[in-house]
């Protein structure tokens, strides 16, 4: 096995309630979970591996006043210094008028802004590859997965014992690039 080339043990479960207690099993016997891979969000799994809350409603919040700001500052711009007209007997700074553009452009700068940074913060740009432990895994199985690279036989061992106490239907051990 080459330093490009990660070995994964994984272990499935057939049920939300199950992978997550054998979660809480390994972070009690303080075991380093790689990964834990569900077909749907399971409540209280973010607690359970100790997890803490996203930063994204943080960058969230910038984005939006950065639209915010934006689309004031350009309105302001043009309807008071660069093309003053009046219509409709509205003054040239009217903030009623300038609402609707507002509030469009910080919709749009906060939703780009965060699909940008998630996909950055994941790491998912285009030609990011994900390996596929197991082809149940995203469809009706739950999944744990241990990194054993470095890990000596008796550490293994220790990681099967762990999977097989737990319920684990299926364990398995799969080579992956570390590209992918």
């Amino acid at each position: 096995m080459n330093s490009e080339t990660k070995r994964i043990l994984f272990g499935l479960y057939d049920d939300d309630e199950q992978v997550l207690d054998a979660v809480r099993k390994a972070k009690s016997d303080h075991l380093d979970i790689m990964d834990v891979y569900s077909p749907f969000p399971v409540h209280g799994m973010d607690e359970a591996l100790g997890l803490k809350e996203s930063r994204l409603h943080i960058a969230g919040f910038i984005y939006g006043a950065l639209g915010t700001l934006t689309a004031f500052g350009f309105m302001t711009w043009v309807f008071t210094r660069d093309w003053p007209i009046i219509f409709g007997g509205k003054p040239y700074w009217s903030v009623p008028a300038f609402i609707p553009i507002t509030f469009e452009l910080t919709v749009l700068f906060a939703a780009v802004g965060m699909t940008v940074t998630f996909y950055a913060v994941s790491r998912l740009w285009p030609g990011a590859g994900n390996p596929i432990l197991h082809p149940r895994i995203t469809d009706d199985k739950f999944c744990i997965a241990f990194d054993t690279t470095t890990c000596d036989e008796g550490e293994i061992s220790r990681l099967k014992n762990f999977f097989e106490a737990t319920g684990a239907s299926l364990v398995e051990t799969k080579e992956v690039s570390e590209e992918a």
